[in-house]
């Protein structure tokens, strides 16, 4: 069960325990307490948790014990559904598994120092909390803290619920009340040794907000001064100080807020990101208790990842010019990879959520009830012209939306906008796309229109059914998942996108399943892992007899051999080989492609296995 609030709950879990733990439990069994699950064939599908849908793509591997959507793309073990259900840490969904199936869990002694080292930090960060805390509540030198507080619209109740406090303006007020040795102040960032060799607080003068794990545990603290306080050096100190990288803190993974957001993010599928610890009060001031804050870092990929665990929908209630910043190409990358939508908020100019808040609320509310989704956001600001503008101007608006749109990734969804930008800007739709094309070719200037230029462009190609037969690549992943004899007859040379490549490698350098789609995660490898967690799920359309690994392999071979070709050409046109040598390879690999719809196939394939390999380490 999850420690609870004000305890600190720290475990190390032998790697044999939680073996144990995943073996023991009945991953069908456990995800039929929370959905329905028909069996189907050799697997068990079901409505995805995690996402809307009628119709299911989520589906359990009972003897792997795996899950995964195909929709949402959701997946993992028995240890992973509880913490994705739950929102519990690691070590408190293994507990709950081990009290389910009747393990008793032991502890790893190797972790036995570092898990106490930990427990000590924690422990030193909550009571420091609350002593700052009590310093801001009852200390008469706090009154200007607190006054400035209730000039933002904070009071009593808002300081208590998120833990403020105030730190004395003292050398050491802090280290020396609740006795702290320097490897405390240091581990926690709490404080430090001075050039004397004698402890000093970290915070100093400064108005406390605490940051908090996901649980709730103190882990960091942001500190602000008071408006028009002066150092000890006759200087401004910088307006916020923040905790520095610890042991139990990392800023691009901390989310300000998100404690106290979480059941409200699960709740509504959608979260509010601000720019600092007092618009996440003030957004729960106007009721949206769902907003968090980066913690003095710019947003950031593991942010995103972070997030996509409790919510499908992101707003971003930055300021306009913020929300807008030359991020987007990262933002664009984001909203794909984590299967999330990102919309952003429009805030009135130069006001920030503290000051909307106090004068009304009903507007905080309904920016973000308003919020519009990313790129339309930014072709709004690009687009915007009075009614009247000349048609200079409406031009000039064109080619700043056309830079805009040319940066999302999405052919499908840049066709929507390109429609309203010329609707609204009063343009020829044909020529925005032909504009459009024209920067995503690199060329950067005006296309020169044709007698034809006003067709419309080309139909973006066919994407592959849902019930289409699975590329070569994730067929051939799909076999040495599910029948890993057959991998000796794959080689990573065969894989040309390196995701499945990267997969492959995993796969037949690491021990199972499991720990292949652990080291993809743990390396960023998302996409290969990806490609893994969906192969156990899978069922193959007949039994893996050597025909049909015979004919995949072909494909694949096909498949790399051709690109290969093209470096070849390539590398010959600049001058790295000699065109007689490239010319020798090409008819020879040629004549081996022709022979993989003959009788000779078993041998075209391990001739051009070696070239390849040869051409991959190349």
């Amino acid at each position: 069960m999850p420690a609870p609030s004000g305890t600190v709950a720290v475990v190390a879990i032998s790697e044999e325990d939680i073996a144990a733990v995943r073996a023991a439990t009945d991953i069908v069994a456990l995800i039929t307490e929370q959905v329905a699950l028909r069996r189907s064939g050799q697997r068990w599908v079901g409505l995805c948790p995690f996402h809307t849908e009628k119709t299911p793509s989520f589906s359990v591997n009972a003897q792997e014990g795996r899950y995964y959507c195909f929709g949402c793309h959701a997946a993992g073990d028995q240890i992973t559904w509880v913490r994705e259900t739950l929102h519990v840490e690691f070590a408190d969904a293994v507990r709950q598994l081990a009290d389910r199936v009747g393990i008793e869990l032991r502890e790893d002694p190797a972790a036995s120092r570092q898990r106490h080292e930990r427990q000590r930090l924690l422990e030193a960060m909550e009571r420091a909390v609350a002593w700052y805390q009590e310093r801001l509540l009852a200390d008469p030198a706090a009154r200007p803290a607190r006054d400035y507080l209730r000039s933002r619209g904070i009071d009593g109740h808002w300081a208590r619920e998120f833990r403020l406090g105030w730190a004395p303006d003292d050398w050491d007020a802090l280290a020396r009340e609740l006795d702290l040795d320097a490897r405390i102040l240091a581990g926690t960032g709490l404080g430090f040794l001075n050039q004397r060799g004698r402890r000093q607080d970290a915070m100093r003068g400064r108005i406390i907000f605490p940051i908090m794990d996901p649980s709730g545990r103190p882990i960091a603290l942001g500190g602000r001064i008071l408006p028009g306080q002066v150092g000890h050096d006759g200087h401004a100190p910088a307006k916020y100080k923040n905790s520095p990288e610890t042991a139990i803190y990392s800023k691009r993974r901390t989310l300000y807020g998100l404690n106290w957001a979480k059941d409200e993010i699960i709740r509504s599928g959608e979260i509010v990101v601000c720019e600092g610890y007092t618009d996440v009060i003030a957004f729960f001031q106007a009721g949206v208790r769902r907003a968090v804050a980066t913690c003095g870092t710019a947003l950031g990929e593991e942010h995103f990842t972070a997030m996509r665990n409790f919510a499908r929908r992101i707003v971003l209630a930055y300021d306009a010019d913020q929300a807008g910043q030359s991020a987007a190409a990262a933002v664009y990358q984001w909203e794909r990879r984590h299967e999330v939508d990102v919309a952003v908020a429009r805030l009135p100019a130069g006001r920030d959520p503290a000051d909307v808040v106090r004068e009304d609320p009903a507007a905080l509310v309904a920016a973000v009830a308003d919020a519009v989704p990313f790129l339309q956001f930014r072709l709004d600001r690009a687009t915007a012209t009075s009614a009247d503008a000349t048609p200079e101007a409406r031009a000039r608006a064109g080619e700043r939306a056309i830079e805009v749109l040319a940066e999302h990734p999405s052919d499908l969804v840049r066709d929507q906008y390109e429609m309203r930008v010329a609707d609204r800007l009063g343009i020829d739709v044909a020529i925005v796309r032909e504009r459009v094309r024209a920067q995503l070719s690199g060329a950067g200037r005006p296309v020169v229109a044709s007698p034809s230029s006003n067709a419309p462009p080309p139909p973006a190609p066919a994407r592959p059914s849902r019930g289409a037969p699975p590329r070569p690549g994730v067929a051939a992943l799909r076999l040495c998942v599910l029948e890993p004899s057959t991998r000796a007859h794959f080689s990573a040379a065969y894989f040309v996108p390196v995701a499945q490549r990267r997969a492959f490698e995993a796969l037949i350098t690491t021990a199972n399943v499991d720990a292949a789609i652990a080291s993809l995660e743990h390396e960023g490898e998302a996409e290969a892992a990806d490609l893994l967690a969906s192969a156990v799920v899978s069922e193959l359309p007949a039994p893996a007899t050597s025909e049909m690994v015979t004919a995949v392999v072909a494909q694949l071979v096909r498949l790399a051999a051709t690109a290969a070709l093209r470096r070849l050409e390539r590398r010959m046109r600049s001058g790295e080989i000699s065109p007689e040598h490239a010319g020798t390879v090409i008819r020879d690999v040629k004549a081996r492609l022709e022979m993989l719809d003959t009788e000779q196939a078993t041998a075209a394939v391990s001739s051009l296995r070696v070239w390849l390999e040869e051409e991959s380490a190349a």
